[in-house]
């Protein structure tokens, strides 16, 4: 299993040859969240799918993505909707644009009769947005394998998100079905 100071490492070094020229494409990088995310996989078993935003270069590695296949989709200009379906790992460039194909993976796994699991990554931005309570309310009324993990940083790239919804919580920071929520702090 990978530890928070090899998720730091590589993240330091996209920075690095973003900030040099290497990269000349758009990357969203992730910091501060690396310990709940580790604890979070360890329960992600191989054939589980991961679903995320543009910002998952962290699940693709802890997924079991290789550094050197997913750097070569980053310097390719795919950080931003990182798609690994040998990995079951796919993201999303569009906010929520993950959530409906979540829902129909786990939609045809119950059909199926598999034991796998679904797992949809989402900003605290999108946990309040229309389309996640409605693809999260359908996930409960048919008892879909899904999990949907709500990562709160308080913000949507540079807005608050509290701010936005002038709200002080997040409706789903309160423990609900199918949702892990945690907090955590961008340095």
């Amino acid at each position: 299993m990978l530890t928070v100071s090899d998720l730091i490492e590589f993240e330091t070094r996209l920075a690095d040859e973003f900030n040099h020229g290497k990269i000349p494409h758009p990357i969203h990088l992730s910091d501060g969240n690396e310990a709940q995310l580790i604890e979070i996989f360890e329960s992600i078993e191989d054939d589980d799918w991961v679903f995320c935003s543009w910002r998952s270069h962290y699940q693709c590695l802890l997924k079991g993505v290789p550094q050197s296949e997913l750097l070569d989709a980053i310097r390719t200009g795919r950080s931003i909707a990182l798609t690994f379906p040998k990995y079951r790992v796919y993201s999303s460039a569009i906010v929520g644009g993950q959530l409906p194909q979540a829902l129909g993976v786990a939609s045809a796994l119950k059909r199926m009769g598999k034991n796998d699991n679904v797992w949809c990554f989402v900003g605290d931005m999108t946990s309040e947005t229309g389309t996640f309570f409605e693809n999260w309310k359908y996930s409960i009324n048919h008892d879909l394998p899904i999990t949907f993990v709500l990562e709160d940083n308080n913000k949507s790239v540079c807005t608050d998100t509290r701010k936005v919804w002038n709200c002080e919580h997040l409706y789903f920071e309160k423990e609900m079905p199918k949702v892990i929520y945690y907090s955590y702090e961008s340095k």
